[in-house]
């Protein structure tokens, strides 16, 4: 018999005890007063008390063997469905914090990434103004060449118009002289004259 089974006889035991000897005192208490009064417990009586006492004692016993595996497997089952309970919420916890440490890492790489983002963005829009600038620089360098190609052609056309109204003018001057016979000094300089204008058109 287990410790517990133990027990729940010797409590109901001790239940019997203390009714017989209730039982007994108040029939004594009763009896003993001038004999003039009926005792309140007869033998038939008390027996009854006693043995009915025992029957309860018994049943007692009964029950709590009968019962107490039952009662212990509920309250083992309670007691494991209550740990299952503490570890399932032992588990979500533990869950909860790794997810909170995910988000935490994905917020703190999110930030990361916005950094790089603008780092980007930043290092493309300097790269677009230096493309800009060189675009502009070599547009003007052109224009530029251009220019000076165009002034170039210019001077050369001016420089080749002048050429022929000298060479014009020389011819006439030369025409001039064959007609009027003009003296070879004057000859001489007509042509050094005509030998200056195109020295400064060069």
């Amino acid at each position: 018999m287990s410790r517990f089974s133990a027990r729940s006889v010797r409590v109901a035991g001790a239940v019997a005890v203390v009714v017989a000897v209730a039982a007994v005192a108040v029939a004594a208490e009763h009896g003993g007063a001038g004999g003039h009064s009926a005792p309140l417990f007869t033998h038939e009586k008390l027996m009854d008390l006693l043995w009915r006492t025992l029957n309860f004692a018994v049943l007692v016993v009964i029950l709590v063997k009968f019962l107490k595996k039952p009662i212990a497997n509920g309250l083992a089952a309670r007691r494991q469905a209550i740990r299952n309970e503490y570890e399932d919420l032992e588990a979500r916890k533990a869950e909860a914090e790794a997810k909170y440490k995910e988000y935490e890492a994905k917020i703190s790489k999110l930030d990361e990434e916005v950094e790089k983002i603008i780092a980007a963005a930043v290092s493309q829009g300097e790269a677009e103004k230096a493309r800009i600038i060189a675009e502009g620089e070599r547009a003007a360098d052109d224009i530029r060449r251009q220019a000076e190609n165009a002034v170039a052609n210019e001077i050369a056309e001016a420089r080749r118009r002048l050429r022929a109204e000298i060479a014009e003018e020389v011819a006439a001057a030369a025409e001039k002289i064959i007609r009027e016979g003009l003296t070879p000094e004057d000859h001489r300089r007509l042509i050094e004259d005509n030998l200056a204008k195109v020295g400064a058109i060069q």
